[in-house]
């Protein structure tokens, strides 16, 4: 055997043998190797994808992003993870960093290893600060596959491990009077993605989100933003929610912060939600979280991300791509139906749930990593790195073009297929 085929007959014994079943089956059962900016290499260094998903944002700044490899190396020379009982230097520095960047109050910072680990503990400051119990999310949003972030998921993710737990309540999207008749006295936060990117990047309206803050205030509950994906500059601002003008009670940040070199996470809270650790400040532990490896890094990225010339390159990149996708809409009309932005943040919106897996496909074989939307499968993602350039931009929309030519080529002859595997499937039965 080849090393790549003995890798994937281990991976396929010791780690996941659907996974290998699934990327065999559609013909992409990419190996990765070296990796680079905004490229990624197979192991065997033939195949090079452009990363136009970047894991969620976690490659906000390229693969091995220079700075950040220095700074790690460094750190290196003098820290470990640290211990999570003791006090910290490189801790203290992140947070007071983080929270010097943060708007308002939201001075403290509680730092994890997941997103969904952070989205647990935020939901346990909601529910110990008010002493309700009761949490609203939104159908098709996603916060992580852990506890109480499972919880606030949808159905599909939840039904296998068991029953929903209690005090766990959805509403859909952008429906304000929906969220108003579900809040009660009993409501201790309302969570969401300030842009839900599993459901597809849909942009919110400024007095959407609004309305939500004052429906919050209104009702003495606490408005939880989850910015994993929208966080650190992805949309042009720093945070996301600086678009729409409010102040969150707690933001949950990850992926890019961790600057794809060392996992870390945090959850930060508005000043007063800190009480709750006064009485016992080891009620919430995590034993990886806020690694002081790990703070290192993040002190850098969040350096990079917040200087006013990188948000402005993140702005003039996304005026580039608008004016490319424009054509494409023009040139794959009834195909491509319309593109979702916020900055960086960019969904393409196709013709129906079968063209966004369709265009995943057709894509990665034209060497560029789009995914679909899993919430909203018309939808593929559109997350390049934040340090792409215009040459990039260049390599890519030829790609793409005709990526959406084969998807839509193919399009009626996968329908016709499903069509008549859903007929065999009736007959068997």
């Amino acid at each position: 055997m080849t090393d790549r085929e003995a890798i994937l007959r281990q991976f396929e014994a010791h780690v996941s043998s659907g996974k290998v079943a699934f990327f065999q089956r559609y013909g992409m059962d990419f190996v990765m190797g070296r990796r680079e900016g905004i490229y990624l290499w197979d192991l065997a260094g033939k195949k090079r994808l452009i990363n136009l998903h970047c894991n969620g944002g976690v490659f906000n700044l390229g693969h091995r992003h220079p700075q950040l490899r220095s700074v790690l190396h460094e750190a290196l020379g003098q820290y470990d993870i640290g211990n999570h009982h003791l006090l910290s230097a490189a801790r203290a520095r992140a947070a007071s960093l983080l929270a010097e960047l943060m708007p308002g109050d939201l001075d403290c910072v509680v730092f994890g290893v997941s997103g969904g680990e952070a989205v647990d503990l935020a939901i346990k400051v909601a529910r110990g600060f008010t002493g309700r119990q009761k949490i609203i999310s939104i159908q098709g949003g996603y916060h992580g596959h852990t506890g109480y972030a499972l919880a606030t998921g949808d159905e599909k993710y939840r039904a296998p491990f068991g029953p929903l737990l209690p005090g766990f309540v959805q509403v859909p999207f952008h429906d304000v009077e929906a969220l108003a008749a579900a809040l009660d006295s009993d409501t201790a936060a309302v969570i969401l993605e300030t842009i839900p990117a599993t459901l597809g990047m849909p942009i919110p309206s400024v007095a959407y989100l609004q309305a939500v803050r004052r429906l919050c205030d209104k009702h003495g509950v606490l408005l939880i933003l989850d910015e994993v994906q929208a966080g650190l500059g992805r949309t042009g601002k720093l945070w996301a929610f600086e678009h729409y003008d409010i102040l969150p009670d707690m933001v949950v940040l990850g992926k890019g912060l961790s600057g794809g070199i060392y996992p870390i996470t945090a959850t930060v809270l508005r000043r007063p939600l800190e009480r709750v650790f006064h009485p016992d400040p080891f009620v919430h532990v995590s034993t990886f979280g806020g690694a002081e490896l790990g703070c290192m890094v993040m002190e850098q990225v969040l350096q990079i991300s917040a200087a006013p010339q990188f948000l402005e390159h993140v702005n003039r990149m996304a005026d580039l791509i608008a004016a490319r996708v424009e054509v494409l809409l023009q040139r794959h009309a009834g195909f491509l139906t319309g593109f979702r932005q916020k900055g960086l943040m960019m969904g393409l919106v196709m013709a129906d749930d079968f063209a966004g897996p369709l265009l995943t496909k057709t894509a990665y074989d034209n060497d560029l990593l789009l995914v679909y939307a899993n919430n909203d499968m018309r939808v593929c993602q559109f997350l390049p790195p934040l340090i792409i350039e215009p040459h990039h931009i260049d390599q890519i929309f030829p790609r793409l073009d005709r990526a959406l030519k084969q998807a839509r080529r193919l399009l009626p002859i996968l329908k016709i297929k499903e069509h008549m595997r859903t007929i065999f499937r009736k007959k068997k039965h």
